[in-house]
């Protein structure tokens, strides 16, 4: 999926983001992602549209995308993290034997607070494997 950039200005305006070349690369790509990209990627993504844009823009966008509620920061190992459009409420499956990350609903988790502690996030990641024969993974 793709959006004009006339939607990805207004998305970015929305978000009380002043829109940029190089915030509007970013947005391009991961406001229209199925994928769960690290940096890395969405810096490869961007240098596509704009090939001299630095590696510290793209970390200092994806911050601000993130601290304007357009991403989600999501740590899937350590020292990985990788960024989600999806804001809603939502957990992570990893496929190990490929490596992609699928949104797992919110409901499918249960996690309850231990006593005395009241949760104030829960962001689960589950690892495994699709079985074999299963195409809806």
């Amino acid at each position: 999926m793709s959006l004009p950039i006339s939607d990805l200005t207004a998305i970015l305006r929305d978000h009380g983001i002043q829109p940029s070349a190089h915030r509007l690369a970013v947005a391009a790509y991961v406001l229209t992602t199925d994928e769960h990209p690290s940096a890395d990627r969405v810096l490869e993504k961007a240098r596509q549209a704009l090939p001299l844009v630095a590696r510290a823009t793209i970390y200092n966008t994806l911050g601000l995308f993130v601290e304007k509620g357009l991403l989600r920061e999501v740590v899937v190992g350590e020292g990985r993290v990788v960024y989600d459009p999806n804001v809603a409420p939502h957990h992570h499956l990893i496929d190990d034997a490929t490596g992609r990350i699928h949104d797992v609903p919110w409901e499918a988790v249960r996690v309850e607070a231990p006593a005395g502690y009241e949760l104030a996030d829960v962001q689960a990641v589950l690892h495994g494997t699709a079985k074999k024969g299963d195409s809806s993974c």
